[in-house]
């Protein structure tokens, strides 16, 4: 990791840039992708998946009994891991769900706002090197909890054209029927489209690498709703002399694994934390299975010594990360200033990877930043919020001339005139 000691406050700005990424060289490929598949439809996914994926499948969609048999295929251990974290995660997720409740804004007139599902919702799975089942179930969960009425699946398949029967069982267990064995550009443009197999869906969620994060930006244009913008996975940890220099780098590679374009920053008041994490680095990376993409990572990853505390949260909040690991003092009242990040972990003893998988928040969150402005994916992210009200005869002669004075205020007159037809019409009936 690149050192960088106390740099100056109008350095901070260089230092929160993302590792270059551009996208003009994919455009042009996914959107001739997007196009292919809105017009040819599943003859077109058949052939970029054995253009891309170098297998040939026969049938998009996986039938139920080979969804039924994954159980067979996946370890007890496992899944009685999957239990546990199905239960934390809809447990949290389930208390998400608000009450209803009517307002009476003014006599008479009452307001209301009511959840609803969003009918159709397309999930997108990644199944490349590390088939990611905790994402489904991080969005199976949530749209099981909303009354989602139709959730589709999306994953790639392997050398074989099979999908990994761990993302089969998990999706059966949120409740998932309907899965392709579909992946990358084209399975977003299935989604947002819809072929003679695939459902059209009205919002997708979902990651996945330049190509995928390009075609979702592509369809949320016009076409379908999306979860949020998205790239790759990044962590910052902010530790001082009281942080464990093995876990801080453990931290570190658990997110630098996930590919050569994911981004870890340390930011310490500690010089020596930072040369012992560098140290515990290299002991560390040399055991891992995914190494060389790591070590790719952290060619792009940064330490960063900040005088005090106060400054390493100022600086993070200026770099918003996706994932932020409070590995210091007073580690709580830290987190009470936060103001933009995806998902925090308070303390020594909070991995990220917890999160990730089983502890109940939800792992998909925004990055490259976005976090200033968008919240990761809940039970809200699933459903609509609908407003309602009513209306009494009374209610209206209170605040009907309110409405026509704003009306004429704005020089609409059937706005106005709707209001004053009615009320002359109480009115009438009152000296009747």
């Amino acid at each position: 990791m690149k050192a960088f000691i106390y740099p100056s406050k109008d350095k901070w700005e260089s230092l929160i840039k993302r590792p270059a990424e551009s996208f003009d060289t994919i455009e042009k490929s996914v959107k001739d992708i997007l196009e292919l598949v809105r017009t040819r439809g599943d003859k077109a996914l058949i052939e970029l998946t054995k253009k891309f994926d170098k297998v040939v499948i026969r049938k998009l969609q996986v039938d139920e009994n080979t969804i039924k048999a994954s159980a067979k295929n996946v370890p007890v251990s496992l899944k009685k891991a999957i239990d546990i974290a199905y239960k934390n995660i809809y447990t949290f997720h389930a208390a998400q769900i608000s009450k209803m409740e009517k307002i009476e804004t003014t006599p008479g007139v009452l307001c209301w706002r009511t959840s609803i599902g969003i009918e159709k919702v397309g999930l997108y799975i990644p199944g490349g090197s590390a088939p990611l089942f905790s994402t489904v179930l991080m969005l199976g969960i949530p749209a099981q909890i909303a009354g989602c009425k139709e959730v589709i699946l999306c994953t790639p398949p392997d050398k074989n054209g099979d999908i990994n029967p761990v993302i089969l069982y998990v999706a059966n267990k949120c409740g998932i029927k309907k899965i392709y064995n579909v992946g990358g550009a084209q399975a977003i443009a299935a989604m947002a489209y819809g072929t003679k197999t695939i459902p059209k869906a009205d919002k997708i969620f979902g990651p996945g690498n330049s190509f995928v994060m390009v075609a979702k930006q592509f369809v949320s244009l016009r076409d379908v709703a999306i979860d949020m913008p998205a790239g790759p996975s990044e962590v910052l940890v902010i530790a001082d002399n009281s942080a464990n220099a093995s876990f801080v780098a453990a931290d570190l590679l658990s997110q630098a694994e996930h590919g050569p374009d994911s981004q870890v920053i340390l930011v310490s008041t500690s010089k020596k934390l930072i040369e012992l994490v560098n140290r515990e680095l290299l002991a560390q990376l040399s055991a891992l299975p995914r190494k060389a993409i790591a070590e790719k990572a952290l060619v792009n990853s940064r330490a960063i010594l900040l005088k005090t505390l106060d400054d390493a949260i100022n600086f993070s909040n200026l770099y918003a990360p996706e994932h932020l690991i409070l590995s210091c003092r007073n580690a709580e009242r830290i987190a009470a200033k936060v103001i933009n990040a995806g998902s925090v972990f308070i303390g020594n003893y909070s991995p990220e990877s917890a999160g990730d998988y089983a502890s109940g928040t939800n792992h998909t969150l925004p990055t490259n930043g976005y976090a200033r402005a968008h919240s990761g994916v809940s039970v809200g992210s699933f459903v609509k919020k609908v407003t309602f009200q009513k209306i009494t005869p009374q209610g209206l002669l209170k605040l009907g001339p309110v409405i026509e004075t704003m009306a004429d205020a704005e020089n609409l007159q059937a706005h106005k005139s709707a209001v004053a037809i009615r009320t002359n019409e109480i009115k009438n009936k009152k000296n009747v």
